[in-house]
């Protein structure tokens, strides 16, 4: 493994970490039709507590 002749400053140890920022969560509307709130896909809805599109045997409380 290669192994650095210098020590790298704070300044450019910062500038490099800065690209490794958090991408924005992507949010789908919820499968509820009366319920319309912004989830995050594969959870449940924090407004109505529904999970997916099959109705009523698919409500997590």
């Amino acid at each position: 493994m290669a192994v650095p002749k210098r020590k790298m400053s704070r300044s450019n140890t910062r500038h490099r970490r800065s690209a490794w920022k958090a991408s924005i969560v992507r949010t789908v509307e919820c499968a509820n039709p009366a319920c319309n709130a912004r989830v995050v896909p594969h959870r449940a809805c924090a407004e109505c507590g529904q999970y997916g599109a099959r109705g009523e045997r698919r409500q997590v409380l």
